[in-house]
């Protein structure tokens, strides 16, 4: 077996450039690539074949000790290697700038080339180093491309260059280039995928410069003032690297296929567009001040998904592609030997009720902090309010996507509820939404509780909870205070372990097991925020934050035994909840617990508000600093 070769998840650090991505191991070694678009076919993959999927590595002689961490509020990724002979530094990026056309605040409108850089520095004494060039072709190909080595450029079949001077030699399955540095002494590789007019090593300075103003300038919009600013920051930029600038989505996650469970079949291609974990993502933006995605998104939204005549489904392609054909790459080994490999997802022909809440109470918040909707937008959203009204009562698979038959979820109840809900406070009372949503709310409480002492439960008929029920608090249902506090309680009892949340127990369709989920997790510090269990949510908070991996990134879930982690990194979801965790904690610490209760709107609107008083002048501060940087124009990035 040749699964030794892949680290473990927690190894991987993300680098990007809104369009596509890349992950290097804590080794240096590129294993997983998709330089131009996120659902692309990879260059690298060795993520998912030890044996054939190709790489890229750097490999310094005499290594010793490596460090790494990403240079202060940017994604470019430093990596030092610590040597017999002398120290190396490894920078690693993909460069990303504003466009000449860009407005001051212009965040969105982007220029990248899709290359990926990687420059090497001797800091100290020599270093003495190869880096391995193992690029592949379409459909997961295994098959090594064929190789043109000439002066200071390796070209490849398919379009792929490396331009990385030294002494190069074709391998059985790829290519290595022997590369010796003095003190002080430095070399650029760069691979491209479409040909440039000139040689990028030239300009591999000024691409540093840009990407690194690029992403300080951005980060510098965050008005996030609280002890947790360097996990926010973080998670704030982990999240702007899963926006396609091109067409505003955001996805989930970079990569397919990471196993839930080691050697499991629960592996799924996760580099889509869910509209709810999208929403979740952009309240969470929203929050911190970035409402530029939030417009793109809704852009997104009107031009792509929410097609006059159609239904809105879960998950759109990049792209908008409303089909998602989910096939196997059966000659691929997988990750550690979790078969099968998918490209494509089957729940996007899923029905989840949830998901039109989600939409609902994202374009109220939206529209609490100012944003003006459409007329489009508009006769949609009435729409799709008008569309729960005639089917909130069939069955669907649930927020977890379960493939097994449709139930009646508790949670996708109340959602149902919040799209009426936010409806009306957008758009009016209207009989039948008015109607339709007290009668949801009245069939909750007879069919979603059960339990002594009563608590709501997963699905109607059963009697065991789901952590989607810890969202319930902050949804503005009029709920009884008790009944919500004994479904936290009892959510702990069937799900927690430690300071870990499963998302429920019990068949669900698919053989196997799987971790618990982060997101669940971060849910939990919500819910005992809003049932008086401050302390407590903080300590947990707190708790989590240490379980991110060195470079501050979580993955899907983690093994509750090892806290080893599991599943897509960096996820969405995971980071989007970190970020709502910490604007709720520092509110109730600012406002009281009085401050949680309503909607994500009405929170928001505090949240905004908590950032001023106190901190106005700082925020004053930092907000004259950026735009200076931006006045400066150090983030546009032109390649003519």
């Amino acid at each position: 077996m040749t699964s030794n070769r892949q680290p473990p998840i927690e190894d991987y650090a993300l680098i990007g450039d809104c369009h596509g991505a890349a992950l290097v191991s804590a080794a240096g070694s590129i294993d997983w690539c998709t330089p131009r678009r996120f659902d692309g076919d990879p260059v690298f993959f060795q993520l998912l074949d030890a044996g054939g999927g190709g790489s890229w590595s750097v490999e310094p002689e005499g290594t010793r000790r490596i460090s790494r961490a990403y240079v202060e509020r940017t994604n470019i990724l430093r990596t030092l290697f610590e040597t017999e002979t002398g120290t190396l530094e490894l920078i690693d990026f993909m460069p990303v700038g504003r466009t000449r056309g860009a407005r001051v605040h212009d965040y969105v409108t982007l220029n990248a080339p899709g290359w990926v850089v990687r420059r090497m520095r001797c800091t100290s004494g020599h270093a003495t180093l190869k880096t391995r060039f193992r690029p592949r072709g379409h459909e997961f190909s295994t098959r090594p491309l064929e190789m043109h080595i000439g002066d200071g450029r390796i070209d490849c079949e398919g379009g792929i260059t490396l331009w990385c001077a030294g002494e190069a030699r074709r391998e059985d399955d790829g290519a290595a280039v022997r590369i010796v540095l003095g003190d002080g002494e430095a070399q650029t590789c760069v691979m491209t995928s479409i040909a440039p007019l000139f040689d990028p090593r030239e300009r591999a300075d000024q691409l540093y410069d840009v990407t690194c103003a690029f992403w300080q300038e951005w980060t510098d919009y965050s008005r996030y003032r609280g002890p947790y600013e360097d996990a926010v920051r973080r998670s704030a930029l982990a999240l702007k690297l899963l926006t396609y600038a091109p067409s505003g989505a955001i996805v989930a996650a970079p990569t397919t296929s990471l196993p839930e469970e080691i050697g499991g079949s629960r592996n799924w291609d996760y580099r889509f567009c869910w509209i709810r974990d999208a929403t979740f993502a952009l309240f969470s933006l929203s929050v911190l001040g970035y409402s530029a995605e939030a417009s793109r998104f809704s852009t997104f939204l009107s031009r792509h998904c929410l097609r006059e005549g159609s239904t809105l489904r879960i998950m759109y392609g990049i792209d908008g592609e409303p089909y998602l054909r989910e096939h196997c790459h059966d000659h691929l080994s997988g990750y550690r030997d979790s078969r099968p490999v998918r490209v494509g997802n089957g729940a996007a022909e899923q029905r989840q009720l949830d998901v039109f809440g989600e939409l609902l109470d994202w374009a109220e918040l939206r529209a609490a902090l100012g944003s003006r909707l459409s007329a489009d937008e508009k006769a949609l959203l009435r729409g799709v309010a008008d569309h729960v009204c005639e089917t909130w009562q069939v069955p669907d698979h649930g927020i977890w996507e379960m493939r097994c038959e449709p139930r009646h979820f508790t949670q996708g109840k109340a959602m149902a509820w919040v799209t009426l809900d936010r409806a009306i406070r957008l758009f009016g009372e209207k009989p039948l939404w008015r109607d339709t949503r007290d009668k949801i709310l009245r069939e909750v409480l007879e069919k979603g509780v059960a339990g002594d002492p009563a608590h709501l439960v997963q699905s109607y008929g059963a009697d065991t909870t789901d952590a989607s029920l810890l969202q319930v608090p902050l949804l503005g249902l009029p709920l009884d205070p008790d009944l919500v506090a004994r479904t936290v309680e009892e959510v702990e009892r069937e799900l927690r372990t430690r300071d870990l949340v499963h998302r429920y127990r019990g068949d669900d369709g698919l053989e196997g097991g799987e971790g618990a989920f982060f997101i669940t997790s971060f849910w939990l510090v919500e819910a005992l925020l809003t049932v008086g269990r401050a302390d407590e949510a903080r300590e947990l908070f707190e708790r989590l934050l240490s379980r991110a991996n060195d470079v501050g990134l979580y993955a899907e879930e983690v093994d509750v035994r090892t806290g080893a982690f599991l599943g897509n990194i960096p996820q969405a979801f995971t980071h989007l909840s970190l970020i709502s965790s910490a604007s709720l904690l520092e509110l109730h610490a600012r406002k009281g617990p009085e401050a949680l209760q309503g909607t994500n709107a009405d929170r928001a609107k505090r949240i905004a508000g908590a950032t001023e008083g106190a901190s106005a002048l700082v925020f004053a501060l930092i907000r004259n600093q950026s735009v200076r940087l931006r006045s400066s124009r150090k983030s546009v990035l032109s390649l003519t």
